[in-house]
């Protein structure tokens, strides 16, 4: 699968389960599933004890809303990173999602940490 050759719109159609995906992990801190869709290197350096302490730590990442609005995709070299306008259920405003999406194998995976902008939330 190329998805360097997929419109904005199938690769954000492939990146929604994802990001739905992740959104709910995170709100749970369900480790296991918030790293089902990580690529290969991703799962050697997502430390299950360092996810622990930024969902202890961040209130933004454990009250993600799943209202969100997917909108646009970034090309650069193999990988595609996705935005998305994120917001939570209980912090006011809105956020900037990023998920940097590749192929392993045959596979879209997440190839880069997923993130919520929250530079003044705790």
């Amino acid at each position: 699968m190329n998805i360097l050759d997929k419109s904005d719109d199938e690769i954000i159609a492939l990146a929604k389960p994802i990001w739905d995906n992740l959104v709910k992990t995170s709100n749970m801190k369900d480790y296991g599933g918030f790293t089902k869709d990580f690529g290969t290197q991703m799962l050697f350096g997502a430390n299950e004890v360092e996810l622990g302490k930024q969902w202890s730590n961040n209130k933004l990442l454990t009250s993600l809303s799943e209202d969100y609005v997917a909108f646009g995709c970034l090309r650069r070299g193999q990988n595609i990173t996705v935005l998305f306008k994120q917001k939570s259920k209980e912090i006011q405003g809105e956020f900037l999602g990023r998920l940097v999406l590749g192929v392993e194998g045959e596979e879209v995976k997440v190839l880069e940490p997923p993130s919520t902008n929250s530079p003044d939330v705790n």
